[in-house]
């Protein structure tokens, strides 16, 4: 088939299909996010048109944006579907790696096709072309490389057909899950090759299920028949192999306490007795008490970043650590006991080793004892008062009034904190907390991408005044496009939790509140937030006390839905009231802050390598 460049990959595009995880088969590239300039129009652009009816193409406002929505659909759908997302080349390009590092920190497949500068040159320099002195075949898109799983720059139209198998394997590998960039230039998009039609059959990609190594299998199962206080720690690979009931069962006929990391909250229902809560910095003093007691962790489907582990002093120094993860890379960190698998098939050859053991009945009580009193601590923060709303407050007040089947969304600042540490989950996947790059602006942005994709229920956003600030386009494109979300927006007057860190330390307060910040006005302008949304198409409601949240954002959900386009719920928050876990968090401090003898402390506590 003579065809362009960029008529062959759209062609390919719509030829792959994805199972879900329930069996269903869907296509694996749902949709396209795109803004068109020089770079892409004629060449994608005009690829994209002639498909228009088969493959949706949603314009964004902003290209991080676009990008940042397909990042939250891969989320939602458990990384079964992937969004595209194509920009112009120069700032368009560029605009998306930030997008493309949340991806990449996360592990979600996002395909990004920003256009590129020319390979005939004969145009040098274009338009948007930086030139880089000493390397003419370096151009802005080289910046992707450092945060793309798989990096190619298309110079000739046959190239794809080595390189789309890749693209391929790597958006869809339960282990390389990642941003894949195709950098596209503008001429080459144009030109054409004779395509085998081959390229073009219909390939269905399915949940990959790699099964452990008996070996490492017998040497796991025997750590935890010798254990006295097993601890199992669900994460978010446990929730794209779809292993979640299998994990809860495991844990059951094990009697072994569980625990949940960021990427794997929600798993286990709130209230089920072996539930300890989440683990960590932003987790829960419930699940960090048992964790300093437990002497073998099994860790399934967890790269155990820092807030998970309390920059890794949230386990005992004598701890034996498990890790069972589909990517290596992963499983073999500090020393760990590796049994490389899916999360699914390795729990069930795990559970036929260990047959019927138990742990001791006294340690599988300790979690709803420990979580008890935590969900005690939680409701003590909800209590409802005629002050100014605390984030607890306004995180129990949309938990109240959520359905089992929604999906709430937070990404930076105080709210990831009080949404993993104090969320009360009925056991679907139903959260999405980015907390791996910890990006602002994701949490519209994502839920844009999140509302497409969820389609059972209703995502609900929480941020605070600063993420509104730094990317708030993407309510206008979700606006227009139709796709309804709530967001509820914390204003606090500032960078709260920063400054709460600042002054923690024994900091100074400097540049986090807008009060600390230099201005030139006595009296600085405020951001009228509420007229700000509406502005961009949204329903609005705002609120001032505890019982005004919980009926604005009733009034929210209906406006959501019956309106088909997002509703913000605008409130006044507390700057100084958050939830404490009382786990340690690493960071750098200088030694005349009066927090140096807290870190000095802490960090002798620091384990730094397991023993496995």
């Amino acid at each position: 088939m003579k065809l362009t460049m960029a008529q062959a990959l759209v062609r390919w595009l719509l030829a792959q299909r994805s199972e879900t995880l329930d069996g269903r088969e869907v296509p694996l590239f749902p949709g396209v996010f795109a803004i068109f300039g020089h770079g892409n129009v004629l060449g994608l652009g005009t690829a994209l048109e002639e498909h228009r009816d088969e493959l949706p193409v949603w314009r964004g406002q902003t290209e991080q944006g676009m990008a940042l929505a397909a990042v939250g659909y891969a989320k939602a759908t458990h990384r079964r579907q992937v969004g595209v997302v194509t920009s112009s080349i120069g700032p368009g390009a560029l605009n998306m790696v930030t997008a493309a590092g949340v991806a990449h920190a996360n592990r979600l497949p996002v395909l990004l096709l920003p256009g590129d500068t020319f390979v005939g040159r004969a145009p040098d320099p274009v338009l948007q072309q930086v030139e880089h002195f000493g390397d003419p075949t370096v151009t802005v898109n080289d910046a992707f490389r450092a945060v793309s799983r798989y990096f190619d720059r298309i110079v000739r139209p046959e190239q794809l057909l080595s390189t789309l198998p890749q693209v391929a394997r790597v958006l869809t590998d339960p282990a390389d899950a990642g941003p894949v960039t195709l950098a596209l230039p503008q001429d080459v998009q144009a030109e054409t090759y004779d395509f085998p039609e081959a390229l073009f059959a219909p390939v269905t990609h399915r949940p990959q299920r790699p099964r452990p190594d008996r070996r490492a299998l017998t040497e796991a199962a025997g750590l935890l028949r010798a254990a006295r206080k097993p601890l199992l720690l669900l994460g978010g690979g446990v929730r794209y192999s779809g292993a979640g009931g299998r994990a809860l069962a495991f844990a059951e006929r094990h009697g072994i306490p569980v625990t949940e990391t960021t990427a794997g909250r929600t798993l286990v229902p709130h209230g089920h007795p072996l539930h300890a809560g989440p683990l960590g910095v932003t987790g829960s003093a419930s699940a960090n008490v048992l964790a300093a007691e437990a002497d073998v962790v099994l860790a399934v489907g967890t790269r155990l970043q820092d807030f998970t582990t309390a920059s890794w002093t949230v386990f005992s120094p004598d701890v034996r650590l498990v890790t069972l993860n589909a990517a290596r890379f992963d499983a073999v960190k500090h020393g760990a006991l590796a049994v490389v698998a899916d999360a699914d098939a390795g729990l069930v050859d795990l559970a036929t080793q260990l047959e019927n053991w138990r742990a001791d009945p006294l340690w599988t009580e300790r979690a709803s004892a420990e979580r008890g009193r935590w969900d005690a601590h939680i409701d003590s923060l909800r209590a409802a008062s005629d002050e100014v709303p605390t984030y607890a407050q306004v995180v129990g007040a949309v938990n109240a009034l959520s359905e089992p089947h929604d999906y709430v969304m937070t990404a930076s600042g105080g709210m990831p904190g009080e949404l993993i540490g104090g969320w009360r989950g009925s056991g679907s996947i139903s959260m999405d907390v980015e907390y791996g790059f910890s990006c602002m602006g994701y949490e519209l942005a994502g839920a844009w991408g999140a509302a497409m994709a969820h389609t059972e229920g209703l995502v609900t956003t929480m941020l605070g005044d600063g993420s509104y600030l730094m990317l708030n386009s993407e309510l206008f494109s979700a606006a227009f496009a139709g796709h309804p979300f709530v967001a509820v927006v914390c204003d606090n007057d500032g960078y709260a939790v920063i400054a709460r860190l600042q002054e923690g330390q024994g900091g100074k307060p400097f540049n986090n509140f807008l009060g600390d910040c230099r201005s030139a006005h006595a009296t600085p302008p405020r951001v009228d937030f509420a007229r700000h949304a509406e502005s961009l198409g949204c329903a609005v409601f705002t609120a001032s006390t505890v019982d005004d949240m919980r009926a604005a954002y009733a009034k929210a959900r209906e406006a959501a839905v019956a309106e088909h386009r997002p509703a913000v719920v605008v409130v006044r928050t507390r700057p100084d009231s958050w939830t404490e876990a009382g786990a340690w968090w690493e960071v750098g401090v200088p030694e005349h802050l009066s927090g140096r003898g807290d870190f000095e402390e802490s960090k002798a506590g620091q384990v730094r390598y397991l023993k496995s």
